[in-house]
């Protein structure tokens, strides 16, 4: 079974985890994705319930037109305290959690959120799910939108690494990006075939994470 996870496309502000709509950018990197995964033929849909991720799987499903589902596990990681708030105002009241993070040494949860190890235990229940809910319908080929830490720390469990290091996989994930894994039955094993994949976004440059910083 072939997983195509989606990082949605970029939201209308850039306050931490704010649940709010795409700007004309992430609606235009949806596009784009919709109109790549035409070439892979996807058989379900599925997404998070935030409202960026359910309307980047909206955009793409203009061109897909599949069945489509929202899994409230494949959200976000719970930034906590932080949520909501300006990354300069986060550096200002959170200085210390952030240099400890910034060393990659160990899980630390968010301050009144959650750590890398609980966005796996979530993330891969509703992995499995998807999986016997596709195999079930007689599907092989699943499209997924969710969020960037929700990716690095579902392939740092899967891969059996320390979930410190998930923000250094793909650290600049772009919105709008694909990351392609193979999940083989027979031996429940994971193989990743592509990570951050964004060459449908290249030729539009100011869809590009350097010009959002």
């Amino acid at each position: 079974m072939i997983l195509y996870l989606i990082r949605h496309g970029r939201q209308a502000n850039k306050l931490v985890n704010s649940n709010v709509s795409l700007s004309a950018e992430g609606r235009r990197q949806a596009e784009l994705v919709g109109s790549r995964l035409l070439r892979y033929h996807p058989q379900i849909l599925y997404s998070s319930n935030l409202i960026r991720a359910v309307e980047t799987a909206d955009i793409i499903n203009f061109y897909l037109d599949l069945p489509y589902r929202t899994k409230e596990d494949l959200r976000e990681i719970c930034f906590g305290d932080l949520e909501n708030h300006s990354d300069a105002e986060n550096a200002e009241h959170f200085s210390a959690f952030l240099e400890a993070y910034g060393r990659y040494e160990e899980d630390i949860p968010y301050p009144g959120g959650e750590c890398g190890r609980d966005v796996y235990d979530r993330g891969i229940k509703a992995i499995y799910e998807i999986i016997a809910e596709a195999r079930e319908a007689g599907y092989e080929r699943v499209a997924v939108v969710t969020h960037g830490v929700f990716i690095r720390s579902l392939l740092a469990g899967i891969f059996g690494k320390n979930f410190a290091i998930k923000a250094l996989l793909a650290k600049g994930m772009e919105n709008g990006s694909i990351t392609e894994l193979h999940y083989l039955p027979e031996r429940d094993m994971f193989t990743l075939e592509r990570l951050n994949d964004y060459a449908h976004l290249e030729d539009e440059p100011e869809l590009l994470r350097r010009t959002w910083k």
